[in-house]
């Protein structure tokens, strides 16, 4: 299982099928927008610290226009495919998997469920959804740190779902509170939500009416 090269395929194969100008969940960007994303985070070592670092986004942006400017989409979306560049950090083993399986499926996502034409949830099979519910134990804090309530995670397991250990069909407590609300939902789905894509999501709230309205008010933090 390599969640980050078969999210990678599907998504540059998605881009080619669509093209430059298709929306996307990410705001105002069409897939152009999206595939130079992309490429400077994994590959342009002075644009991508503006990624994250407000100070720097002017560069980053520079350094999106300069890509624009010196590909076509296509050859764009081409180099995405083939990889993380020899020298780029995310070509050491283990770290494309690590730094980019979520990545590349929110983003995948972020290309199938917009537009006119926009696509619903996909099957996923028990292994990847384990991995997706473990990979949310990790995350899950961080992602809800801003609520005021309490936020608690529930798988929802496939009609199809095998055996796996009892603990990995635990809740997850996100965040305490005296109110709470919980998400549940498929562990792709709760992902997907969990990075703020909340009305493409496929979860159910459980909480009080208060709570709830309380909870879809806080910014996520991603």
């Amino acid at each position: 299982m390599n969640i980050a090269k078969t999210e990678r395929a599907a998504l540059t194969d998605l881009m080619d099928q669509v093209g430059p100008n298709h929306p996307t969940l990410c705001g105002e960007w069409d897939t152009h927008d999206l595939a130079v994303h992309l490429w400077i985070r994994e590959t342009d070592p002075l644009g991508a610290p503006g990624i994250l670092a407000k100070p720097l986004a002017g560069l980053t942006e520079k350094r999106s226009h300069e890509v624009k400017e010196r590909w076509s989409f296509t050859e764009l979306v081409d180099r995405i495919r083939r990889g993380p560049a020899p020298l780029s950090v995310f070509s050491i083993p283990g770290v494309d998997e690590a730094a980019n399986a979520v990545e590349f499926f929110i983003h995948h996502e972020d290309v199938r469920r917009a537009g006119a034409d926009a696509s619903g949830p996909r099957v996923f099979d028990d292994e990847i959804e384990d991995w997706f519910w473990k990979r949310l134990k990790l995350m899950a804090r961080a992602f809800y740190r801003r609520c005021d309530v309490g936020v608690v995670l529930e798988r929802r397991n496939s009609e199809t779902a095998a055996h796996s250990a009892a603990d990995e069909f635990e809740p997850i407590r996100a965040m305490a509170g005296s109110q709470s609300v919980t998400v549940v939902g498929l562990p792709n789905e709760v992902m997907l939500y969990s990075y703020g894509r909340r009305e493409q999501a496929d979860v159910e709230l459980i909480g009080e009416p208060e709570a709830i309205e309380r909870f879809q008010r806080a910014d996520l933090a991603v």
